[in-house]
C-alpha cells in the first residue's frame, strides 16, 4: 500500500466514529515559519512541526490548521502559491508533509490546510504561460486580463485600490516587448486573481481538494472565500460608485458587488462538498468570509463549506453587553442553518487579543477602536498599554470563549499569552501591506513573530540560529519552559481549559443567567455547569457551586474584575 494510501486510511479510521468532531473543535492555527525551526535556517518547517507534536496532544486541542505551506515567494506570507500540489523546499517534502500528517492523527489530532483559490502567485507556471502567451490567448483565460482606457490603453481598466494598497491593475510587457494588457490583482501584484468562469480553474482546484484529502488532510481553510466569482461586465463601476452602492454597514447585503461575496462563488462551493463528500467520513471546510452579516450562513451551509468564520467577538470591545449580543446573535444563526458557531479572537492578520485588550477601550490616543493597528502606526508607545489588564482580559475572554457551544480557534502563541511584537524596525518587516502603505499600515508581523520555546538562547528556542523576524528580550518571560509545569501560567491554564471542554462539551446550545449586574455575564450549559465572567473592575459575589477553573485569582467569595470562572 502506497504512503497516501496508508495516511488516507489512517485518518479515516481516526474519524470515522465521529464524522460531526469539527462542531465543537478546538483548532490551533500553525503559521508555519514561525512555529518551530528544525534545521536553524531560521525559518520554521514541517519538520518542526512534527517534532512539537507531542506538545500540541499536551495543549489538548483537536485539531492543527495549518497556513500555507506550498512554494512561494512570500510576497504575502505564503498566500501567494507557485504550486497547490507541493510543500516549499525551504519548509520541507511532501514526505515531511506525510510524517506530520501521520503523527497527527497518531495523537489524535486531526489535520486542516489553508487552501488558496481567489489568487496564485506570479510564478505560478499558468502566469508565466499567460505572460508568454497572446492577448485572447486560453492561458490568459486563466487569469483576468483586460485592455486598459485611454488612447493607447495606457490607463487601468478601472480605478479600483488593492487590497494592500495602491491599483488593483498591473500592466504586462507583451512578448514582443510592448506595453500590453492588465491583470486584476485584489491583493498584491504578485498574486493575480484566477479567472473562476473558466472551467480549467474549476476542475484543478476539485484536483487539489483530492490531492490533499489523500494525504491525510481533514478539512480546508478556504482563504478570502467570498471573492471567488466576479462579474466584470463592461462599464466597471467607479470605486466612487462602489462606495455608494454600499448600503450595507459590512458589505453589500445584495451580492451586487463585482468580486465580493457574489451568489455565483456557492456553485463552486457546492462541486467542493461533492468532492468533501466522496470521503469517510467527509472532509470539512471553513470559510474566510469577510460578508454582511445576512450572508454568512450561505457559507456555512451543509451544501457548501460547512463553516464560516465569526469575526464578531474578534472585532468587538471587552464588554459584557457587546459580548452577549453577539454570542446570542450567532448561536441564533447557527441554530438556524444547522451550521456550527465558530468563535476567535486572534490569527495571522490582527493584533494579538492580550494586546488590544490592553489599549484604551473606545477609540483612545492611537487605539483607532481596540483593533490595535493605530496604537502600532504610532510606534507602539509603552505608556499607553497595559499588559497586565491586557492579558488578565485575554485569559478571562479566551476562557468564556472555550465555554461557548462550537468550534473554537487558536492562534499559536495565545496560550503563552504572548504580546503583540510592536517595535519591528522598518528593515526587518516583510508584510506587503507595510510596504505598499507606509504611514497608513504597520503591517502584520507583529502576529507572526517566530514563537519562544526557551527563556535563553539566540531565538529563545525556536531554532539553533536566529529568527526570521526578530524577538524582543521579553519573549523569553513568555517562554513555554518559562511556563510549563507554573500553576497559575497561562500555558497550563489553557492545558487545563482544554482538557476540561473536552471533557464537559454536550449539546450546542446554553442558557444565559440574570445576574443583576450589567458588568457581569453568566451562563450555564447542558450537564449543569456554568460560566461566569466579570467584565468590571470591581470583585462581585461568587455564585454558589464547584469551581472548576478560574483565569484569576479568587478571593474569598468574590470573583475579581477581569475574570471568568467555570462551577459546577
Amino acid at each position: 500500500m502506497s504512503t497516501t494510501a496508508t495516511l488516507a486510511t489512517l485518518s479515516d479510521s481516526n474519524l470515522a466514529a465521529d464524522p460531526n468532531w469539527w462542531r465543537q473543535a478546538s483548532v490551533y492555527q500553525i503559521y508555519p515559519r514561525s512555529f518551530s525551526d528544525s534545521n536553524g535556517d531560521g525559518l520554521g518547517d514541517i519538520k518542526g512541526i512534527t517534532a512539537k507534536v507531542p506538545y500540541l496532544k499536551e495543549l489538548g486541542i483537536d485539531a492543527v490548521w495549518l497556513s500555507p505551506f506550498y512554494p512561494s515567494a512570500l510576497a504575502d506570507g505564503g498566500y501567494d502559491v507557485d504550486d497547490y500540489r507541493d510543500v516549499d523546499p525551504k519548509l520541507g517534502t511532501l514526505e515531511d508533509f506525510a510524517e506530520m500528517s501521520a503523527a497527527l492523527h497518531d495523537a489524535g489530532i486531526k489535520l486542516i490546510a489553508d487552501i488558496v483559490p481567489n489568487h496564485s502567485s506570479d510564478r505560478h507556471e499558468w502566469f508565466k504561460e499567460a505572460l508568454a502567451a497572446p492577448k485572447g490567448s486560453a492561458a490568459r483565460e486563466r487569469y483576468i486580463f483586460r485592455d486598459g482606457l485611454g488612447k493607447n490603453g495606457e490607463l487601468p481598466p478601472s480605478d479600483w485600490d488593492s487590497v494592500f494598497g495602491g491599483p488593483a491593475w498591473e500592466r504586462i510587457t507583451e512578448p514582443d516587448g510592448t506595453p500590453g494588457q492588465w491583470y486584476l490583482h485584489i491583493f498584491a501584484k504578485e498574486q493575480p486573481d484566477l479567472n473562476w468562469a473558466n472551467r480549467e480553474i474549476r476542475d484543478d482546484f476539485l484536483k487539489t481538494l483530492r490531492f490533499w484529502s489523500d494525504r491525510g488532510v481533514d478539512g480546508f481553510r478556504v482563504d478570502v472565500a467570498h471573492a471567488l466569482t466576479k462579474d466584470l461586465t463592461e462599464p466597471l463601476l467607479s470605486k466612487t460608485e462602489l462606495t455608494e452602492a454600499n448600503t450595507g454597514t459590512d458589505g453589500f447585503p445584495d451580492g451586487s458587488h463585482p468580486f465580493w461575496d457574489r451568489d455565483e462563488v456557492h456553485e463552486i462551493y457546492a462541486e467542493w462538498r461533492e468532492v468533501f463528500n466522496e470521503y469517510n467520513p467527509p472532509r470539512t471546510a471553513v470559510a474566510e468570509a469577510w460578508v454582511h452579516a445576512t450572508r454568512r450562513a450561505r457559507y456555512a451551509s451543509p451544501q457548501g463549506l460547512g463553516q464560516a468564520f465569526n469575526f464578531d467577538l474578534l472585532q468587538a470591545d471587552f464588554d459584557a453587553g457587546e459580548f452577549q449580543e453577539i454570542i446570542t446573535r450567532n448561536l441564533a444563526e447557527a441554530t438556524a442553518t444547522g451550521a456550527s458557531s465558530t468563535w476567535v479572537f486572534s490569527n495571522h492578520d490582527v493584533v494579538r487579543h492580550a494586546t488590544r485588550y490592553g489599549l484604551p477601550m473606545g477609540g483612545g490616543v492611537h487605539a483607532k477602536g481596540q483593533d490595535g493597528k493605530g496604537w502600532l502606526l504610532a510606534g507602539a508607545p509603552a505608556e499607553e498599554l497595559d499588559t497586565e489588564l491586557g492579558l488578565r482580559r485575554a485569559r478571562a475572554a479566551s476562557l468564556l470563549m472555550l465555554a461557548l457551544p462550537g468550534s473554537a480557534y487558536l492562534y499559536q502563541g495565545e496560550e503563552l499569552g504572548l504580546q503583540e511584537v510592536g517595535q519591528i524596525p522598518d528593515s526587518e518587516r516583510q508584510d506587503p501591506a507595510f510596504f505598499r502603505n507606509k504611514g497608513v499600515e504597520i503591517g502584520r508581523d507583529g502576529c507572526r513573530v517566530p514563537l519562544p520555546w526557551a527563556t535563553e538562547g539566540a531565538s529563545f528556542g525556536f531554532g539553533a540560529g536566529d529568527a526570521h523576524l526578530p524577538q524582543p528580550e521579553w519573549f523569553s518571560r513568555y517562554a513555554v519552559d518559562a511556563q510549563d509545569g507554573v500553576e497559575g501560567s497561562t500555558l497550563e491554564l489553557y492545558r487545563r481549559a482544554l482538557k476540561l471542554r473536552r471533557e464537559l462539551q454536550t449539546a450546542e446550545e446554553l442558557e444565559w443567567v440574570e445576574t443583576g449586574n450589567s458588568q457581569v455575564l453568566q451562563f450555564s450549559r447542558p450537564g449543569g455547569w456554568q460560566s461566569v465572567t466579570n467584565f468590571g473592575a470591581e470583585p462581585v459575589e461568587l455564585p454558589a457551586g464547584e469551581v472548576l477553573l478560574s483565569s484569576g485569582p479568587l478571593a474569598a467569595g468574590k470573583l475579581l474584575g477581569n475574570t471568568t470562572v467555570w462551577l459546577r
